[in-house]
């Protein structure tokens, strides 16, 4: 006859419990796991540092292991778009440059290439406007990939690229600067063309930056490939590969990083980049690693695409389009107390004839009409497709402005590269996506 190990159970206030006799206490408890049968959930954010912005993520924990996670946005919604229907059409440059603020001239390009496509002037639009465009792109999409290479840096504990990589940013910021008179937020492509020439002393700045940057990208490299813990945080972690990232949506360096070769510059080509040499980086593994690697190369080839351009500024030409019902009189000349226009040149304008005059007026206070229809108009941009849909009704404002925002697709891929593993892969995971939320609540 068997002796129970157990005393019989009792009835109490808690429910029935059982009193373990014998000495098989393991035994009892290998059949029940007290993690698993309770799990956590936390808030990551609305203010955490490795978010890029005011991002929120619910995760659900089962110890470290990251069971499900959510992605909670419009911290930072600022209704750009419906603010675009209430000004006219090339106020709206000055709303979209503050969307991805890291990237603000590709939102204003992108933006002025949707207005000339419905006017019909896209071939209207000059050669040295043009590659202005190319030219202050590319410096861009390099000062944002710096971005997220010190940010990433940061979050992953290494603090001294972090320092290195706004070092060499703010010596790109300088530039755009010197062109266009502010370090963000521009407005400096407008429709038609950009705002202003490019300045003898921002070439030579460029020049510089060329010289001093190669240099740089490899202190970087330096620091950090061969760095063991740069490498265990990245290699095989938030893997998303190309059939997971075809199937969210997701563009950019993600996407190449998985192996695929898609950049609307090369297979859907606009601003002349199909006269560019260029090369197009992929990595095979999809990971964080894969996208470090892919966006430093990326850097090389806008070194190459600016390089390339401003061999081209060499020939000189207008930077705004003839149509002087269109051209938006950017020529303006400051006042000596630095605001307004100086007295030369609002004696110009009224020197000239009346019906000169009343254009002037209405252009620049009612603005330009442009023809009923509706336009999709996408472009390469730091993070992957930027799309421009815009509708007109045949007014001198948008009827409907909207944009196909790539940190707002691509963070639809941050639970399948979180589910799964720890939660301090969701840092480096989240951080690899490169969302600005800027652009993403818009």
């Amino acid at each position: 006859m068997t002796t129970s190990n157990y005393a019989t159970e009792r009835e109490t206030t808690e429910g029935r419990v059982f009193t373990v006799t014998g000495g098989d206490w393991d035994s009892v408890v290998s059949g029940t796991d007290p993690i698993n049968d309770e799990r956590i959930v936390v808030n990551m954010g609305p203010q955490h540092p490795s978010t890029h912005g005011v991002l929120r993520l619910i995760l659900e924990l089962e110890g470290e292991t990251v069971r499900e996670a959510r992605s909670v946005i419009g911290y930072l919604h600022t209704g750009i778009e419906k603010n675009l229907e209430y000004r006219n059409w090339v106020q709206g440059s000055t709303f979209v440059t503050r969307m991805d603020y890291l990237s603000p001239l590709f939102n204003e390009t992108a933006y002025a290439l949707a207005v000339e496509k419905l006017l019909g002037i896209t071939d209207d639009v000059t050669e040295r406007a043009t590659t202005i465009r190319v030219l202050m792109m590319e410096l861009n999409r390099i000062s944002s990939h710096l971005v997220w290479l010190a940010t990433t840096g940061m979050e992953l504990g290494a603090i001294s690229i972090m320092l290195y990589g706004f070092r060499e940013r703010e010596y790109i910021l300088d530039i755009f600067e010197t062109i266009t008179g502010l370090r963000m937020n521009h407005a400096y492509v407008r429709p038609g063309g950009v705002a202003q020439d490019v300045p003898d002393d921002a070439i030579v700045k460029i020049r510089e930056f060329l010289k001093m940057m190669p240099k740089k990208l490899k202190e970087y490299e330096d620091l950090l490939s061969g760095q063991p813990i740069w490498v265990e945080r990245t290699k095989n972690v938030a893997v998303l590969d190309v059939t997971g990232c075809v199937a969210l949506g997701v563009t950019g360096p993600v996407l190449r990083s998985a192996g695929l070769a898609w950049d609307l510059r090369k297979t859907m080509p606009y601003c002349g980049y199909e006269t560019y040499e260029f090369d197009v980086p992929t990595h095979p593994d999809g990971d964080v690693w894969g996208r470090y690697q892919v966006r430093l190369a990326e850097i090389r080839e806008s070194l190459k695409l600016v390089e390339q351009a401003l061999d081209r500024l060499a020939k000189p030409g207008p930077v705004m389009v003839a149509d002087r019902k269109i051209a938006w009189p950017a020529q303006l000349a400051i006042g000596v107390d630095g605001m307004g226009n100086s007295l030369e040149h609002v004696a110009k304008i009224m020197g000239q004839s009346m019906e000169s005059l009343i254009h002037h007026f209405k252009l620049v206070t009612e603005g330009f009409r442009v023809p009923p229809g509706q336009v999709y108009v996408g472009i390469e941009s730091p993070r992957g497709e930027l799309g421009v849909h815009a509708v007109s009704d045949g007014g001198t404002r948008p009827y409907r402005v909207h944009y196909r925002e790539p940190s707002f697709v691509n963070l639809q891929a941050l639970p399948a590269m979180a589910e799964g593993g720890l939660i301090a892969d969701v840092i480096a995971g989240g951080a690899s996506l490169d969302p600005v939320m800027g652009g993403c609540d818009r």
